[in-house]
C-alpha cells in the first residue's frame, strides 16, 4: 500500500473510533488533536499530531505548543514530546496516531503530576501588574466630568459650520416604520 492509501485508511479508522468523542478533533486532512484532563483547568492539555507526506513511514510532528497549552510548563511539554517520539519509533511503517493518543492517556496521571497546581509565578506577576493597571485606569475614568442636563441640551441643539444639524438627527426607526406599513396583502384575482 502507498502512504496515501495508508493515511486514508487511518483517517477512516480514527473518525469511526472517536465518533462522538468531544475530546478528539480533526483540524484538517492530516492534523488531529486530543484533549487530556478536565477542560479549562491547570491540569489539562492538548496534543496535536500532524502527518507528513511520507507518514506512516516517517514520524508525525507532535506539537504541544498550541494556545490551549500556554499554562503547561515547558519541561513537561518537552518530556511529553520526547516520550511520544520514543513510542512512535516502534510503530514506523504502521498507523500510529491512535496508539500515540492512547499511550498518552495511560501516562497522563503520571505526567500531569509534574504540572504545578498554580499557574507559573511569571503569569501570576503579570496578572498582578495588569490588575494594578486596571485600577489606575478606573481611577482615571472616575475623574471624568459628568454633564448636567442643561449642558447635554446645549450639545444636542448644536449645529455644524453650515448651520445644519448632524446627519441622521431626524432619522426614524426604520424597523418600526416598516413593521407599521408592512407589505400589503394581495387579493386573489377572480
Amino acid at each position: 500500500m502507498s502512504e496515501l492509501e495508508l493515511q486514508e485508511e487511518e483517517r477512516e479508522a480514527l473518525s469511526s473510533i472517536y465518533e462522538g468523542d468531544d475530546l478528539f478533533k480533526q483540524i484538517d486532512k492530516c492534523t488531529y488533536q486530543y484533549k487530556y484532563g478536565e477542560h479549562d483547568t491547570n491540569k489539562s492539555f492538548v496534543l496535536e499530531i500532524k502527518w507528513g507526506e511520507q507518514y506512516p513511514n516517517e514520524l508525525p510532528v507532535m506539537n504541544m505548543d498550541t494556545f490551549y497549552n500556554h499554562h503547561i510548563v515547558t519541561s513537561l511539554k518537552q518530556k511529553i514530546v520526547e516520550m511520544l517520539r520514543t513510542e512512535a519509533e516502534q510503530y514506523l511503517g504502521m498507523s500510529m496516531t491512535y496508539s500515540l493518543f492512547e499511550f498518552l492517556k495511560e501516562k497522563f496521571d503520571e505526567l500531569i503530576n509534574e504540572q504545578p497546581d498554580e499557574p507559573e509565578k511569571l503569569e501570576v506577576e503579570k496578572l498582578c501588574i495588569s490588575e494594578e493597571g486596571d485600577q489606575q485606569e478606573n481611577q482615571r475614568k472616575e475623574k471624568k466630568e459628568q454633564l448636567t442636563k442643561a449642558q447635554k441640551r446645549r450639545q444636542w441643539n448644536r449645529v455644524d459650520a453650515k448651520g445644519e444639524k448632524p446627519r441622521g438627527w431626524n432619522w426614524m426607526d426604520i424597523v418600526k416604520h416598516l413593521s407599521q406599513t408592512g407589505p400589503k396583502e394581495e387579493q386573489p384575482i377572480t
